[in-house]
């Protein structure tokens, strides 16, 4: 029988960790999805390798467009995926700092409103929207899902608890991520009309 070091055991449980660390941070970005924005109409549109695969209603800043420090404002321009947050978190799990406190509130549950059940993180990739990062802006779940479809946040881009957690299983650190104050259409040339959307759209998973 060989009896090993508590010490080398470990210790190579450590480079083993510290493998896999490096490995996952090596990861490739997600370079398959997009996601669009429209301030204008309150509408996030997922594309795949430039497929439009969904629709979904959002909330963005009742402060208006822009991204000068200390703002409330929903940045313009092109964006990415910087991090994700909420790993199997449930619907409604709250978060303050980007760590869950344990408490889980129901959606429009009165006075209530934190960021709830995931976060993705926005990095800025132009000058116009160089603070986004610092500025703390996300795509989270809000439990005020009754005014989703209006201009209601400080800033980030609220979505339903459901809608948010479908959105982050489909995209990757990385994503593209572009925020216009622009109906959809005019950048997705498939999409006829983001507000009214027809029955044939092509779209195979649209959420009106």
């Amino acid at each position: 029988m060989t009896i090993r070091n508590p010490i080398d055991i470990l210790t190579r449980a450590a480079f083993v960790g510290a493998i896999a660390l490096i490995i996952s941070s090596c990861a490739a970005p997600d370079a398959q999805h997009h996601i669009v924005i429209s301030t204008r109409e309150e509408k996030l549109a997922l594309l795949n390798r430039g497929n439009l695969i969904a629709v979904y209603p959002v909330s963005t800043s009742k402060f208006g467009l822009g991204d000068w420090p200390g703002s409330s404002c929903t940045p313009l321009g092109k964006l990415e995926i910087a991090e994700k947050i909420g790993d199997n978190a449930p619907p409604g799990a709250v978060f303050k700092d980007r760590r869950r406190t344990g408490e889980i509130v129901a959606p429009d549950s009165p006075g209530r409103d934190p960021i709830v059940t995931r976060i993705i993180w926005l990095r800025g990739r132009e000058a116009q929207n160089a603070n986004a990062f610092a500025r703390d802006i996300y795509i989270h779940g809000t439990p005020e899902e009754r005014n989703i479809g209006l201009p209601v946040s400080y800033g980030c881009i609220r979505m339903r608890s459901s809608d948010i957690i479908s959105l982050y299983e489909i995209v990757g650190p990385g994503a593209a991520v572009t925020i216009i104050d622009a109906p959809l259409a005019n950048v997705i040339p498939s999409l006829v009309s983001a507000s009214s959307m027809a029955e044939t759209n092509p779209a195979p998973f649209v959420i009106r």
